[in-house]
């Protein structure tokens, strides 16, 4: 009559281990979050975020989230705006509302047509090593227009813009 199955009360428990359920941190619409947000999980954005994201797992960005700041994850999924670079080790779906101002790096892409990138883009099966490397600092082999002696190069800029203008 009565089940003394301990494994069917264990699965019906709260998880201890957090392993077996998906877990999605929120930032809501309507909230704004200053400083760095790090975690092992998935976090949804549609509110706003200034400063950097860090996930183990997914990053998505809704159409109503906005990241002023960097964001590095597995994976990403992003409908809203970025002023930062972009790391993602695996794959990275820009939906067309998306707006990228900054940098990418990325093993993967899908882009809906009208996302925006205004920025540099790079792609790599081993973007993981890039990104290790380059997390101080872009290097010139990327395309920076940063020397390794940390010194910008302004007056090759200004020359290149005069050119562009005449």
């Amino acid at each position: 009559m009565f089940n003394n199955n301990k494994k069917e009360k264990e699965s019906m428990s709260s998880n201890k281990s957090g392993k077996n359920l998906p877990s999605v941190n929120m930032i809501s619409e309507g909230t704004n979050l200053k400083g760095t947000l790090e975690t092992k999980n998935d976090v949804r954005i549609a509110g706003t975020l200034d400063g950097e994201a860090k996930a183990e797992g997914k990053i998505i960005v809704s159409s109503t989230g906005k990241v002023d700041g960097n964001i590095e994850a597995v994976d990403a999924d992003i409908a809203g705006n970025i002023d930062g670079e972009v790391r993602v080790t695996n794959k990275l779906i820009l939906r067309k509302s998306a707006t990228i101002e900054g940098d990418i790096y990325t093993k993967t892409i899908l882009a809906e047509e009208g996302s925006q990138i205004n920025g540099s883009f790079h792609m790599s099966e081993n973007i993981k090593d890039e990104i290790k490397k380059n997390s101080d600092g872009l290097s010139s082999k990327l395309g920076s227009s940063k020397p390794k002696d940390g010194k910008s190069d302004s007056s090759g800029a200004k020359e290149k813009s005069k050119a562009k203008k005449d």
